[in-house]
């Protein structure tokens, strides 16, 4: 495949250099593509659930995606698992959760999995995908969810260094666990400092769903 094309949606800007540095690393054969609608967020934050509207706004965008010609189709927001899934029956190129891969990772390395998040209406979603990941490779994986106060604020108004602080000093009170997740793309910019405070396998977003998209576009 020459140069795939890798349609990146995202419901936030703070979610695109995260990813932009790890296709960078891992992947600068590919060429991503950034779609960005900045509404979805912030209309998200104001549901208990994801609204059919939602879902028809994710549909929407998962086939403009496939109109302009990607070969696959990467969420960077976690807080739309389900819309994702009802989408990527509407195209016929593989679209991929923005956690799905580093919840198979975490769960391959044992199953007590820490999942460090900062953006509330994403948490109960997250759990989900990790118990659906768990049913099909180990049953017995569970999963600790931490919320990591302040830290999307300080992200959101330009404060990298807060953000990174706060979460790696969560990271440093976790108890014995296998893996230490970042929930979100957005968080992925603290993945150096939580490794530097603790001794456990630390997994991003980017990183693994890159992994992943490598492989099912035979791209290894």
């Amino acid at each position: 495949m020459n140069r795939p094309r890798i349609a990146l949606i995202h419901a936030t800007p703070i979610a695109i250099d995260p990813i932009k540095s790890a296709f960078a690393t891992n992947w600068p054969e590919a060429e991503p593509v950034n779609i960005l609608e900045d509404s979805l967020s912030p209309d998200r934050a104001k549901v208990a659930d994801i609204t059919d509207a939602l879902t028809d706004r994710i549909v929407a965008l998962t086939k403009y995606a496939r109109m302009i010609g990607s070969d696959a189709v990467l969420f960077t927001c976690s807080a739309f698992g389900r819309a994702i899934e009802h989408a990527a029956k509407a195209v016929d190129i593989p679209v991929l959760k923005p956690n799905e891969a580093m919840f198979e990772q975490a769960i391959r390395r044992g199953g007590r999995t820490a999942m460090l998040y900062t953006f509330p209406p994403a948490r109960e979603g997250m759990e989900e995908e990790f118990r659906e990941e768990a049913a099909r490779i180990d049953p017995s994986a569970s999963i600790q969810s931490i919320l990591v106060k302040g830290a999307i604020e300080a992200v959101r108004a330009g404060d990298v260094e807060t953000h990174n602080r706060l979460v790696a000093e969560a990271a440093s009170k976790l108890g014995d666990v296998d893996a230490i997740t970042l929930a979100h793309f957005s968080t992925a910019r603290a993945l150096a400092s939580v490794k530097a405070v603790t001794n456990r396998p630390v997994l991003s977003s980017p990183d693994t769903a890159i992994a992943k998209l490598r492989g099912l576009l035979g791209a290894e």
